[in-house]
This record gives C-alpha cells, structure tokens and sequence, in this order.
C-alpha cells in the first residue's frame, strides 16, 4: 500500500500552460467558431441560391372573358382537372394586332400550349378534348369509344341546336352583339327582333328534354356518376338562361346543384363570375 502510494506521489503534475498561450475556455471557443464559421457560409450560399430561383410559370395559359360560359367552360375544366394555368383576362383586346397575329379568329377561349402546331387553341369543347387527351383525363373524357362517341355527340350537339337557341333568346338582354345574318343583328323592326327572340326561347324545351331522357338516360350526369367535358358544357350553357328569366324544368335545377356540388369551387368560382354579369345586367335593365 506504501509503495503504491509513493509512486503516486512521484507522478510529475500536469504541465503548466506554455507562456503566452491562450486560457483553455478561449482557445476552445475559438475552435467552435472556426468550425461554424464554415457552415454558415454554406447555409447563406445556399439561401442565396434559392431566393434567386425564379418563380416557376404556369404550364398553360387561357386567355378568356368573364361574363361569357363559353369561356366559363374551360376555366370550370380547368380547375376540375387540377391543371397548373394562369388566366387572362382579354376584354377589349381580342381585335388587337397582338391578339389576332396569334389568333386570327379572335375567339376566345383561347389556350398556348407548346405541344399544338401553331401554339395556340380556341374552341371550348376542342380545348377540353385536347387537354383531357394530353393528361389522360379519363374520368373527365373517358377513352372507351362508345362511351367517348355519347360524350362528344352531347356536345356537338349542344353547340349545333341548343347554343344557337341560347345565343338567340339571350344575346339581347345580355348586349352581346348577335351574329351576321341573324334577325337581331339586322335592321329589322323591333317588333320582328322580338318575334324572332320569342321563337328562340319556345325552341330551347326540345333540345333540353333530348339531354334529360337521352344522354342523361337516368344517369346523374352525361359522363355517368361523375361529370364529363359535355355535362361542363351544358351546366354552363344553361347558367345564361337566368337573364330572360327561363323556366328551366326541376331536373336541369338538380343538375346543375349536383354539379356545382360535385366540382365545388371549381364550378362555383368561374359560374359566380357569369352570375354577377347577369345580375349587372339586370339591375341595369331595371334601373
């Protein structure tokens, strides 16, 4: 135990610190910052770098008007299909050289897309069958042809017998100009504009019971149980009813509650824009 005990005491003390070295809590201090030095350099660099990233632009851009459902079809699409756009709003400029250099038909809607040969597309229902085409959008355009062929006959359909009914019963009280070689866009007497309108509106009940009892067929939607491309076009088409007072039939009221229910904000969004025209249109008229 002695022996053990001497050794001990032999054991030489820790060295003394050299002259003018630094006290240990300094010189470790300064050991931390030299190793965070570094890192915070990184960190910066790297915020540096990505605030300088520039803003990621939209993949497809739709030119439109807002009071028109035309136009309220492809942005109700759009959103419904959850694709990454940007909207712009071209009233008054359609006419424009701009304009008219990309489109020479100065319709809108109008797209850009890259992927089209000529970089642009108007046309509603040609806009939705190309994009439903290009993202595989089946649930919105189903692929099978039978039941592709009842969707685009829908539609054609739509735009052949019942929008030009449409146009003609409500284009006056919305003072949208009508077409050349229509009776509204002539100098005809008022009393002949009036018949002509008049017959317009008594012709809209056909076409509207053909979707009813033959693309409907008791199913909630043209597309089945989730709507499609033509059931956007129809909802839409009929919101324009609501300026000449329509007695529109209970089953258009419930399908368009269902759609506007089943699209949500997609639907209600773009239709709240056609529905404030309406209501401005009408007020005036009342004023």
């Amino acid at each position: 135990m002695a022996k053990t005990a001497t050794k001990s005491a032999k054991k030489p003390a820790a060295k003394a610190a050299r002259p003018g070295a630094k006290p240990a809590a300094e010189a470790a201090a300064e050991s931390a910052a030299k190793v965070a030095k570094p890192a915070t350099k990184v960190s910066a660099k790297k915020a540096a770098k990505t605030k300088a990233k520039p803003a990621k632009k939209p993949a497809l851009t739709l030119s439109m008007l807002k009071p028109s459902v035309n136009n309220m079809s492809v942005r109700v699409f759009a959103r419904a299909a959850g694709l990454d756009h940007s909207e712009t709003d071209v009233w008054g400029l359609t006419r424009s050289p701009e304009y008219m250099a990309r489109n020479p038909a100065h319709l809108t809607p109008m797209i850009e897309d890259k992927g089209l040969p000529r970089g642009v597309l108007w046309e509603s229902c040609a806009i939705m069958q190309y994009l439903a085409n290009k993202h595989g959008l089946e649930k919105l355009y189903p692929k099978a042809p039978a039941k592709r062929a009842m969707i685009d006959s829908a539609m054609f359909y739509l735009i052949g017998t019942l929008y030009p009914y449409v146009a003609r019963a409500t284009y006056p009280a919305l003072n949208f100009p009508q077409y050349p070689g229509e009776v509204g866009h002539s100098d005809a007497h008022p009393d002949k504009k009036s018949e002509a309108q008049k017959a317009a509106i008594e012709a809209i009940a056909e076409p509207l019971e053909v979707f009813h009892s033959f693309f409907r067929n008791g199913k909630p939607f043209i597309g089945g149980k989730d709507p499609s491309i033509a059931d956007i076009r129809l909802a839409a088409t009929l919101e324009f009813l609501a300026v000449i007072d329509y007695a529109l039939p209970q089953w258009t009221k419930d399908y368009m509650a269902a759609i506007e229910k089943k699209l949500g904000k997609a639907y209600a969004e773009p239709a709240g824009d056609v529905r404030g025209y309406i209501a401005y249109v009408r007020s005036q008229a009342n004023a």
